[in-house]
């Protein structure tokens, strides 16, 4: 080769690395300007918003921590750390964002603000001074106007950010005045609350786009103009000082439920998803999935989802788990044959499951904790079997997709042992997680009974002594680095070493699982103690790895430690800026819900539009989520809907006979949530998916959500199969539940991918989503066939109550009128106690009945007892008894189901036996 042409080469190679970094530059922009700010500025500034941010953590773990109860001293309540949490958040939102200059966005920008302002000065009928709001909204469009480069913080923003923590502070300073005239504020409140309200859409502008921005304004629009609306939608109008002192003086607004969980709970488990990050465990997961699963067809694309799956334990950002994972999975997945726009769909539709994977869940998750009340531990119960059943079968649709195109997966570093051997070793390894599990929940609790008061410290010493031995393990191993996915793969990772090297990180999530499930300790606290061992790691791992490999530098290992701790903070901290806005904001969505009472008048309006029909309803809710998450993220997404949808789900619900549980209704807009980062055209995740493969981010984007669709599906079967929550089932009904589930929804994804054992015909797809939906739910099939009750005359309720087992519910249909005064209908459960006759059981029930000509009406209703509780009121009519008959068991279905599938089975065998012999015949 000529000097010349090894210059060229050389300028080629060179132009390509410049292409590759300015790419990665790009993706760095993409997570920073959607999670952590896409301002980046240096020197003493940057030192400053650094020390800002490490003083949100600080403050955060110090809430959440026993010491001030322990010393009497900074004991905040709920309303104090709210204050202070929003305005560390309000302050990180105008420093780390910058405001865009998009001709939209500033429009929006200065409109809202025009249009609020002008608003709420028509909202002041009652005497208030209001001429300093066009001055406040002046001062406002001016700063939107002026803009702000991303390379410094100009003065204007300084203000905006002062501004916006010294409003949310407001409450903390002058929280004991503020409970004295609660209902009555001055004109002091009136000005931080107006001045409050429209900084905070300002920052929900920057930092999470203007969807919410415009739905909190649209909502705060109704509040004033609700004479003006349709009579559906119609109320009184509150006026200015009703809405100060709804959604900032009091915990109605934007204080409320949706701060107070981003207060205690959220913000300690993405502290500590980012200090388990920081030390490794993101690289970790991703290197022991390759190893594990690297081999197999399609093996970077399975392991792509295994790894998003571990991930998803420690990022609370799809976004940032598709960089993380898909900077090293989708350039391996196209490696082996994935489009560029399949490999960022595997990729997408991984990482934003990992939101819906327990024990960390997404921020919406611990929302539920309030709004459902229920403990955390149920949460997690009822939403672990969908998530695995879900990532199940990820796995088995890139099988799929590796069968489709003939793929092979990635040469191994060893040879495999027998298949007989490595059953005996999987179960070996099994037999002893199982045993190590029964010796240290017995023995925990055998320390706790014997020393309670020390039983901690204890612990404590025995997890380090583990830590210690796991690291002296992981020291002789090679350290793991990521590989570069650009360069030729020539084998895949060991198994044994890989996960070796990294075993000691697998400690701080057993001390969340403990706190979470055994201990029943809050979220908080878990997170606290969790965060508070991940501190104790960052600090002692380098150190101790280092001595037991021979390489000690004491001061230096202690500073590098030390070092990754405060970025982990500080990551942390601006993690959660977008999680503090959005729950704020979206409080103002709330309050205006429960100001308007629009809740009520939204449910007519879904009733009429459903027909009363459950399954429309579902359907409704599903849309609007899946609209709402074009611009929402999942946060937000999911208050809105189950602020105005979830009741009414429950009610149109228990109209048509079907008893819905709340958690089951939060948990399916929960799952339509997630679809926010992939639900084209807006999906992020999906943009930053085809930013890392080349691949068009619309075509990516809709290749995911087909993905996706069994996230989709599985909302709607537990709504009607609440088993799959784990609702009233026991352990082996549990194990029965999963394998029926998982085996249902691989035929669901074989039926929505086109292929099973071979290139399904369209009829085949047909059948095996009839199989799929019948393993599901078999009881839809046996109760058209026999009606699992039979609807008696009002006349046999004692009758029906005294064959009704006493803690089992008796069903009644009764008809009454709602809140608003219009009919209803629906079914009531009524629980029956002990008792020697029906009558005896009804009076201890709390009913007493009347009869008025061939028609029965219930009487009375005791206050606080069964009846109460299910919803019955006196007048009402009861129109049947549901009395529970003897029905052949639902699982019959199964046979039908099976042989269908057997046959389906037959069939593509057959196919594919024809096609092996032409192949050998050629």
């Amino acid at each position: 080769m000529s000097d010349t042409d090894q210059t060229k080469a050389a300028e080629t190679e060179a132009e390509a690395r410049r292409q590759e970094e300015l790419s990665q530059t790009d993706l760095d922009a993409l997570v920073a300007s959607s999670d952590t700010g896409g301002r980046n500025v240096t020197g003493s500034v940057g030192l400053f918003l650094m020390l800002v941010a490490l003083s949100w953590s600080l403050f955060q773990l110090w809430f959440a921590s026993p010491i001030p109860f322990m010393i009497n001293f900074g004991v905040f309540n709920d309303t104090e750390a709210r204050s202070i949490h929003l305005a560390f958040a309000l302050f990180l939102a105008f420093a780390a964002f910058p405001a865009t200059k998009t001709k939209f966005q500033i429009v929006l920008g200065v409109a809202v603000p025009v249009i609020l302002g002008a608003l709420f000065m028509m909202g002041s009928k009652d005497g208030t001074s209001i001429w300093w709001i066009p001055l406040v909204v002046a001062a406002l469009v001016a700063c939107v106007i002026l803009g702000s480069p991303k390379e410094k913080i100009p003065v204007w923003e300084w203000a905006l950010a002062v501004v916006g923590a010294a409003t949310a502070l407001y409450l903390y300073v002058y929280y004991r005045e503020i409970s004295g005239r609660v209902g009555a504020p001055i004109t002091q409140d009136f000005v931080v609350a107006v001045i409050g309200i429209l900084v905070l859409l300002e920052a929900t502008r920057r930092a999470l786009g203007p969807a919410l921005m415009i739905v909190a304004s649209v909502f705060l629009v109704y509040t004033v103009l609700g004479p003006y609306m349709p009579d559906l939608i119609a109320h009184k109008g509150n006026n200015l000082s009703e809405i100060v002192n709804h959604q900032w003086i009091t915990t109605e607004g934007v204080f409320g439920i949706a701060l107070g969980v981003s207060t205690s709970f959220v913000f300690l488990f993405v502290l500590f998803g980012s200090l388990l990050d920081k030390a490794g465990a993101g690289n970790y997961f991703i290197q022991v999935a390759f190893s594990l699963m690297g081999h197999m067809k399609g093996g970077p694309a399975k392991a792509a989802v295994v790894s998003s799956a571990m991930t998803g334990l420690i990022s609370g950002s799809s976004i940032a788990n598709v960089v993380t994972t898909g900077t090293f999975t989708i350039p391996l997945m196209k490696k082996v044959g994935f489009s560029s726009e399949k490999a960022g769909a595997v990729e997408v539709a991984s990482s934003v499951n990992g939101q819906i994977m327990p024990p960390v869940m997404g921020a919406a998750a611990f929302l539920m904790v309030e709004y459902v009340g229920i403990p955390y531990f149920d949460v997690v119960k009822h939403a672990f079997l969908p998530a695995v059943i879900s990532y199940i079968a990820l796995v088995y649709i890139v099988h799929l997709e590796a069968l489709k195109a003939g793929m092979e997966g990635l040469p191994r570093a060893y040879t495999p042992k027998p298949i007989v051997q490595r059953l005996i070793g999987i179960a070996f390894i099994i037999a002893m997680i199982c045993a190590l599990s029964f010796i240290v929940y017995y023995g925990m609790g055998w320390i706790r009974t014997l020393f309670p008061d020390t039983a901690g410290y204890i612990i404590f010493v025995a997890l380090s002594a583990i830590y210690v031995v796991l690291l002296r393990i992981a020291s002789k191993e090679a350290p793991l680095k990521l590989d570069d996915p650009n360069e030729p793969v020539t084998r895949l990772p060991l198994p044994g070493p890989t996960i070796r090297s990294g075993l000691h990180y697998i400690l701080p999530v057993v001390v969340l699982v403990w706190a979470l499930m055994v201990d029943r300790l809050s979220p908080g606290l878990s997170a606290f103690w969790a965060a508070a061992y991940m501190v104790f790691i960052l600090l002692t791992q380098r150190p101790l790895m280092q001595m037991f490999r021979g390489e000690s530098q004491l001061g230096a290992d202690l500073k590098a430690g030390f070092t990754d701790l405060i970025d982990g903070m500080v990551t942390g901290a601006r993690n959660m800026i977008g999680i503090g806005i959005a729950t704020a904001t979206a409080g103002i969505i709330v309050g205006a819900v429960s100001q308007t009472g629009v809740g009520s008048a939204l449910a007519d309006v879904v009733e009429v539009l459903s027909g009363g029909n459950i399954m429309a309803i579902l359907l409704l809710t599903a849309v609007l989520s899946l609209i709402l998450g074009m611009g929402l993220p999942t946060t937000a997404n999911y208050i809105v809907v189950s602020a105005l949808l979830a009741p009414v789900i429950v009610t149109l619900g228990q109209q048509n006979g079907l008893i819905v549980p709340l958690i089951a209704v939060h948990l399916f807009v929960f799952y339509f949530g997630i679809m926010a980062d992939v639900t084209p055209p807006v999906g992020l995740a999906s943009f930053a998916a085809a930013a890392v493969s080349g691949g068009d981010p619309i075509k990516t984007g809709v290749i995911a959500f087909f993905y996706s669709l069994r996230t989709a599906a599985l909302p709607f079967l537990f709504i009607f199969n609440t088993e799959l929550l784990l609702i009233n089932v026991t352990w082996y009904q549990g194990v029965f539940v999963f394998v029926i589930a998982t085996i249902a929804m691989l035929l669901f994804a074989a039926a929505t991918q086109g292929w099973f054992l071979a290139k399904n015909r369209f009829y085949e797809s047909l059948a095996l989503l009839l199989v799929a939906f019948t393993l599901f739910r078999p009881g839809f099939w046996m109760d058209m066939a026999f009606p699992p009750y039979n609807e008696e005359s009002p006349t046999e309720i004692a009758a029906a109550a005294e064959d009704t087992p006493a803690g089992d519910k008796l069903r009644i249909r009764v008809a009454g009128v709602n809140d608003l005064g219009d009919p209803i209908t629906f079914v009531a459960l009524l629980p029956i106690g002990e008792g020697d006759t029906g009558a005896d059981k009804l009076d201890k029930a709390g009913l007493i009945f009347r009869t008025e000509e061939d028609k029965m009406f219930i009487d009375d209703v005791s206050f606080g007892s069964p009846a109460s509780e299910a919803g019955l009121d006196w007048d009402q009519e009861v129109l049947r008894v549901l009395k529970p008959v003897n029905t052949p068991s639902k699982y019959l279905m199964f046979i039908p189901a099976l042989l269908l599938l057997a046959l389906i089975v037959f069939l593509q065998r057959g196919r594919n036996d024809k096609v092996t012999r032409r192949k050998a015949m050629a």
